[in-house]
């Protein structure tokens, strides 16, 4: 059987035989001779027979209906349909939907597509790889929950017998409010492993090589007075001669009570602290220490420049150090052996019962910004900043153990000797 019908939504006429279907304008039905019982459909526009010489018993609507009880009066009826359609006086289609669509990271994209007069439509999603349209539904898209943060632009054509409407959907992916919920809890033997590169800001391939540091974060100091319970290191794992950064609680013990930055070896280093007892077992603040990148000497001479090259801040307020050396400081390179959270590099000195967040790394001194970073005592987005942070690890927020998600950057940090129990509903 041959279906055909007023498609009124297309204005054309749609037409099905064995060969498929179509929508279709300028049509007529003609015979050789009123008698006959069959009949052939022209398409006018394209001077062609789409169908020669078929019994009019073979023509029916799409309820099933034959369009007539001979030839004649099948052609006739027709005809009236297909001169209801085509000619110049159609419309072209409009796409009406919203063409600006905003999702928050992580959220999924459920988008309807809706268009006067469209008949039919095209997608470009090739920027958008993880959208995809509905089954049954070219009209709908759904995805887009891995979509990064960004404005993604996807292509779209609504169509019909006319013409078609091209039309651009600018797709918004902005972060979500900022919320901090969580922190990781290092007990001993507890620590984070992440890549050690030369892109690390705490790299020096030697002295006079190095490039400025801040490293920033969120501390809640256990009762341990152990005096070498490590922050964060980077270096070498040959202690004794590899150069190392390593920031670390000095314990509880009543005399210290403080952090402390280490350069150097084992051998030849700097070690500043901040003040005795500016640390309280139990309570959270926040410390940013800072490092201008300028030469670092080893030699008596020198020894005094090299303490002003760094700087540690309390709650925003610059701290007031007390300053050692061993063997008159530090001039070498900071290799790329380790790099690591909650345990120094070459194995040990693991923090006990401390809790961590929000740590960040900038490749800059941000001693101007100290205060703005403490930001009165509540943690913010740091990508609000003017100066944003390298690498941002949330230590728990958005992350999914055993993996902290370095937000800024490429260095996520993977949870070692730990449980999903160690990210813990505990923030400043």
């Amino acid at each position: 059987m041959i279906v055909i019908y007023r498609d009124n939504n297309a204005n054309a006429i749609f037409v099905e035989d064995n060969n498929g279907a179509q929508f279709l304008n300028n049509l007529q039905a003609v015979q050789d001779n009123p008698t006959d019982s069959t009949l052939s459909v022209v398409d006018i526009a394209r001077d062609i027979e789409i169908l020669s010489d078929i019994e009019y018993t073979e023509f029916e609507d799409n309820n099933g209906i034959p369009w007539g009880t001979d030839g004649q009066t099948t052609t006739n009826n027709l005809n009236a349909i297909f001169q209801a359609t085509g000619g110049g006086g159609g419309n072209i289609p409009v796409i009406t939907s919203n063409l600006t669509v905003n999702l928050v990271q992580g959220q999924t994209l459920n988008y309807e597509l809706t268009a006067d007069y469209g008949v039919g439509y095209e997608w470009d999603l090739s920027t958008v790889s993880d959208i995809v349209n509905v089954e049954g539904n070219v009209r709908k898209l759904i995805g887009g929950s891995s979509l990064v943060n960004g404005t993604y632009n996807i292509p779209v054509k609504a169509i019909n017998y006319y013409g078609e409407n091209s039309e651009t959907i600018v797709l918004t992916v902005s972060s979500p409010p900022f919320s901090n919920t969580k922190s990781v809890f290092f007990r001993q033997n507890d620590y984070c492993s992440l890549t050690a590169n030369t892109s690390n800001p705490l790299y020096r391939s030697g002295n006079n090589t190095g490039t400025a540091w801040s490293v920033g974060f969120w501390f809640k100091a256990g009762t341990s007075n152990n005096q070498n319970q490590t922050v964060l290191c980077f270096g070498g794992n040959d202690t004794n001669n590899e150069g190392r950064v390593q920031i670390r609680y000095n314990g509880n013990n009543g005399s210290r009570q403080r952090m402390a930055v280490f350069y150097g070896t084992n051998n030849n280093n700097l070690d500043i602290f901040s003040s005795s007892n500016s640390t309280t077992s139990g309570v959270w603040d926040h410390w940013l220490f800072v490092y201008d990148g300028g030469t670092t000497e080893n030699g008596s001479g020198g020894i005094n420049t090299s303490y002003s090259r760094f700087k540690i801040y309390k709650n925003g307020v610059l701290e007031t150090p007390t300053n050692t050396n061993s063997n008159f400081g530090f001039s070498g390179g900071i290799v790329t052996d380790e790099f690591r959270f909650a345990r120094q590099t070459g194995g040990g000195q693991y923090m006990r019962n401390c809790n961590v967040d929000e740590l960040a790394i900038w490749a800059s001194d941000e001693s101007s910004n100290a205060s703005t970073i403490y930001n009165s005592g509540s943690p913010f987005d740091l990508n609000t900043l003017t100066s944003a942070p390298n690498n941002w690890w949330r230590m728990g927020d958005g992350d999914t153990y055993p993996t902290l998600q370095d937000t800024n950057g490429t260095l996520d940090a993977t949870m070692v000797n730990m449980t999903v129990a160690d990210i813990v509903n505990d923030v400043p």
